[in-house]
C-alpha cells in the first residue's frame, strides 16, 4: 500500500458538485492499493499515519500526532498511486490491485482508523472527485507498507 499524507488546515472532496467529505486540522491521506496488499498493510499504514508526530508543538516543533491534536483524516482512494512510470510515456497500472479488492482494504483502512480514534472523512471510491486542501507548511510525507520497501 502506498500513502501520500498532507498536512492540512481544510480539506474536502467534492463530486458532482456535491460536497461527500470535508475536514479541517488534519491529515488528507491519498491511498493507493497495489496486488498483494492485506489487511496488515492496511494496519500498519493505520497506526502509522496516525502516531505520526508532523504537527507543531508549543516550540513550533513537529512533535504532535493526529491523536494530540484531536485530528482527523480525509482519505481518499488514489489509483494512480500504483501507476509506473519507469518506462515509456503512459503510466503501467499493472501492479494496481482490482477494485473490488481495493474498495475492500480502502473500506478496512478507514474502519481501523476510526476504531484507533480518529474520526475520518471519505471521498467515493472510482468516482470522479475533485479534492481541495489547504497544505499547512506545506507538510506532505510519501509512506508505503513495509512489504514495498
Amino acid at each position: 500500500m502506498k500513502a501520500v499524507i498532507q498536512r492540512v488546515s481544510e480539506a474536502r472532496v467534492v463530486v458532482e458538485g456535491k460536497t461527500v467529505g470535508a475536514i479541517e486540522k488534519g491529515t488528507l491521506v491519498l491511498l493507493g492499493v497495489e496486488k498483494g496488499d492485506t489487511a496488515k498493510d492496511a494496519d500498519w499504514l493505520a497506526e502509522k499515519i496516525i502516531n505520526l508526530r508532523v504537527f507543531e508543538d508549543e516550540a513550533g516543533k513537529m512533535n504532535l500526532s493526529l491523536l494530540d491534536i484531536n485530528g482527523e483524516i480525509l482519505a481518499v482512494s488514489q489509483f494512480t498511486l500504483a501507476g509506473n512510470c519507469s518506462k515509456g510515456r503512459r503510466p503501467s497500472f499493472d501492479d494496481a490491485a482490482p477494485p473490488q479488492e481495493a474498495n475492500t482494504l480502502y473500506g478496512y483502512f478507514v474502519s481501523k482508523v476510526w476504531e484507533l480514534g480518529i474520526p475520518v472523512q471519505t471521498g467515493i471510491f472510482q468516482a470522479d472527485m475533485k479534492v481541495s486542501l489547504t497544505n499547512d507548511g506545506p507538510v506532505t510525507f510519501i509512506l508505503e507498507s513495509p512489504k514495498k520497501r
